[in-house]
């Protein structure tokens, strides 16, 4: 598990340093505001979204950084592929940048915004709330049932929050390129829900009956 770590935590660096730079190597130029300004967003909501964490449930942090004992096999193969597909994204309107294509009305800018900043309040709220909020999947020792916070109203709010994340990047990049790619996350994070989901209700003691009371896995009416 060691080992496998090490190996996931090289391909991480790798896809986090492609998603910094890749963008403004594909567009040709680093003097593309667009991308600026999305990477200063991403950077502002992600600290202070950590900053509330590490104050409502520190010893999370340092439970996420390591890979615990029993994780799925098949959730470490949707990590590897997923953090890719979330700096397709931005890559994406990297080549349409490069193209000279024109980008979306700044009025989308203005919806991809709040979309953001929602999917990072939401993920904080879920990881202050739930201590076994882990990177991975996988039954925990002290693992238990959480209903409380964002849990009271869906199963799995900060994949929602991802979902959020993933939509509200072509809207703040304004490439029209980027949607695809945002869909192709939102169906990715998706699948991960519904595994994830699947398993707790087989492994997870008290989870099929919380399942019954909170009906909403993602989307309320719709799933």
């Amino acid at each position: 598990m060691r080992f496998l770590q090490k190996v996931l935590g090289i391909w991480f660096r790798f896809v986090f340093a492609s998603w910094l730079v890749g963008p403004f190597l594909v567009a040709g130029t680093f003097l593309w505001s667009r991308e600026w300004m999305y990477l200063a967003v991403l950077v502002a909501g992600v600290v202070s979204g950590q900053l509330y964490v590490a104050r409502k449930n520190p010893a999370l942090r340092k439970r996420r950084r390591t890979l615990g004992a029993n994780t799925k096999r098949w959730d470490l193969a949707w990590n590897a592929f997923f953090w890719p597909l979330m700096a397709s994204a931005p890559i994406a309107a990297g080549f349409e940048a490069r193209g000279g294509v024109a980008p979306l009305p700044v009025w989308v800018l203005f919806l991809g915004l709040p979309l953001f900043a929602a999917g990072i309040s939401l993920s904080a709220w879920a990881m202050a709330t739930n201590p076994h909020f882990e990177g991975t999947v996988r039954i925990q020792e002290d693992h238990r049932v959480v209903d409380s916070g964002p849990y009271r109203l869906l199963r799995h709010p900060g994949y929602l929050a991802l979902i959020l994340w993933a939509c509200a990047t072509p809207l703040i990049l304004r490439s029209a390129l980027a949607i695809p790619f945002a869909v192709a996350t939102a169906l990715w994070i998706a699948l991960r829900t519904a595994l994830e989901d699947r398993m707790l209700q087989r492994e997870l003691p008290g989870y099929r009956e919380y399942a019954q009371r909170v009906r909403t896995r993602l989307l309320p009416e719709v799933w």
